[in-house]
């Protein structure tokens, strides 16, 4: 499918075909995709809980009002991030570069994180979202659905999954076959609101 085809028909699926099975290598070429996000400073803070455990998704679902959605999908995906990937190792996300790379990257890397804490977390909000667009995109252009969800309790599942301290959930990603058409959208705003030249 082309990338412009992926992005217009690309909508959120409400409802999954539950005997539908995704192939492990379709897994793991959406997954692989989604691993080439960028993120800043290639930190790669995103970490991706494939929730298999047909009991655990059943209580995720309760923690999600319900939604069909996070048990009938093929690929539940809970898109989660390291808020403190920045500074574990960080020489791992330039191991390939030339010494004089890393010595300008690692120093500011540590600059523009100490010590901000909603920088770190706005940073890993931004690098998710990404994430999650291009598995939906990737989604499509392999003729699957996706939903992405943030309708839950975040506390209640991040219980229910052993959220790290130093971790964040951003959202839920939901992949499978539809057995239902989206909505037709609801009312797309004009360009002339939403796009703004130089200034407000």
């Amino acid at each position: 499918m082309e990338t412009k085809e992926a992005i217009k028909t690309r909508r959120a699926i409400k409802e999954f075909d539950p005997d539908y099975v995704i192939s492990d290598e379709d897994e793991k070429e959406l997954l692989s995709l989604a691993m080439l996000s960028p993120t800043a400073f290639n930190i790669q803070h995103w970490r991706f809980v494939v929730v298999k455990d047909r009991a655990l998704r059943e209580q995720i679902k309760e923690a999600a009002w319900g939604q069909a959605q996070v048990t009938d999908s093929a690929l539940f995906i809970i898109l989660c991030a390291d808020s403190k990937a920045w500074e574990k190792e960080p020489i791992r996300y330039w191991a390939n570069a030339d010494k004089a790379v890393q010595d300008f990257v690692l120093p500011a890397i540590d600059a523009y994180y100490r010590g901000k804490d909603q920088v770190q977390r706005d940073e890993v909000m931004r690098s998710c979202g990404i994430a999650a667009q291009t598995l939906m995109l990737a989604a499509k252009d392999m003729g699957l659905d996706s939903c992405p969800m943030d309708g839950f309790d975040f506390d209640r599942v991040a219980e229910l999954i052993q959220l790290p301290d130093d971790h964040v959930i951003t959202l839920f990603v939901a992949i499978g076959k539809a057995t239902k058409e989206a909505w037709p959208r609801a009312g797309q705003l004009g360009m002339n609101e939403v796009v703004i030249n130089d200034r407000f």
